[in-house]
């Protein structure tokens, strides 16, 4: 078994967390270095358990072996990034979220002539494909652009697909129903023994990009934004940095959806948003 306990001996004077932390730290500089991603503004906490589930599946002594390997190796990165980004979703997470969105969100953009969304951090695509069915049974489908995107370029590729194990349908359609489905979910997929496909019609509006929330820039104005369950692993700076590009890339009276964990509150962008209904983190930008 690999130690990690990160590392095994301190210099005297100079605690285990102190060590560790500093570890940690030089490694997510070098992976700054090496492929441009900032990792250093995430929370620590979330942040260290990644570092540790990557030394430990690694092989490593600990995170200052990883960090050589890691400069030795160029071959090493893209697992290290895998293992530092994370990626739980499910076709529509959190039913009561889209079921306020049907009743409480799609009235109001149905008056507009044409809808550009954001889904940001959209992991392997199980939200995106959620909202799309969202907009295809309420007729919104065709005068929408859904831009979707993510750090990860192999979730990215997951999400192009749309292909996902068969398994987790009878939990994927036990969501829809309760989110007001009104169809049966498997009219929007075929399916073969271990896996299902869904539709290409539930993609021909959507734009898959790579996006990092924590150096790039807004790219338009939307009329919808989700990030859900992703602010949650960044720490209060970068969540106010996000929660910036966020308010700079809705319209006036665009509608923001966050994850149950994740609030407005003590942010400088409280007072600049209405509670569509606070309990489930959806909000639209009054200012």
């Amino acid at each position: 078994m690999p130690d990690l306990s990160w590392p095994p001996r301190e210099p005297a004077g100079v605690s285990r967390t102190d060590v560790e932390r500093e570890d940690v730290k030089l490694l997510l500089d070098t992976v700054l270095e090496l492929s441009g991603i900032d990792f250093r503004g995430y929370a620590y906490s979330s942040i260290r358990r990644r570092v540790a589930r990557a030394v430990q599946e690694s092989g490593a002594s600990g995170v200052a072996a990883l960090h050589a390997r890691l400069k030795e190796d160029s071959t090493a990165l893209p697992t290290l990034t895998r293992y530092l980004t994370v990626h739980t979703t499910s076709l529509f997470r959190d039913p009561v979220f889209f079921s306020a969105l049907r009743e409480k969100v799609l009235p109001v953009l149905r008056t507009y002539p044409f809808l550009r969304i954001w889904i940001a951090g959209c992991s392997t695509g199980e939200e995106v494909y959620s909202l799309a069915i969202l907009l295809l049974e309420h007729g919104l489908y065709e005068k929408c652009r859904i831009y979707a995107t993510d750090l990860s370029d192999q979730a990215l590729e997951t999400a192009r697909n749309g292909v996902y194990p068969l398994a987790a349908m009878q939990d994927y359609s036990r969501n829809y129903q309760l989110a007001g489905g009104r169809n049966s979910l498997s009219d929007y997929y075929t399916a073969d023994a271990e896996s299902v496909v869904l539709r290409r019609a539930l993609r021909a509006n959507v734009v898959f990009g790579t996006h990092n929330l924590v150096s790039d820039a807004s790219f338009n104005e939307f009329h919808l934004i989700l990030c859900r369950n992703v602010l949650i692993y960044f720490g209060r700076d970068l969540q106010a940095r996000v929660h910036r590009l966020f308010f700079d890339s809705l319209i006036s009276y665009g509608f923001l959806g966050l994850g149950k964990s994740e609030s407005l509150r003590f942010t400088e962008y409280d007072h600049a948003y209405e509670a569509v209904d606070r309990r489930i983190r959806l909000f639209r930008k009054v200012q």
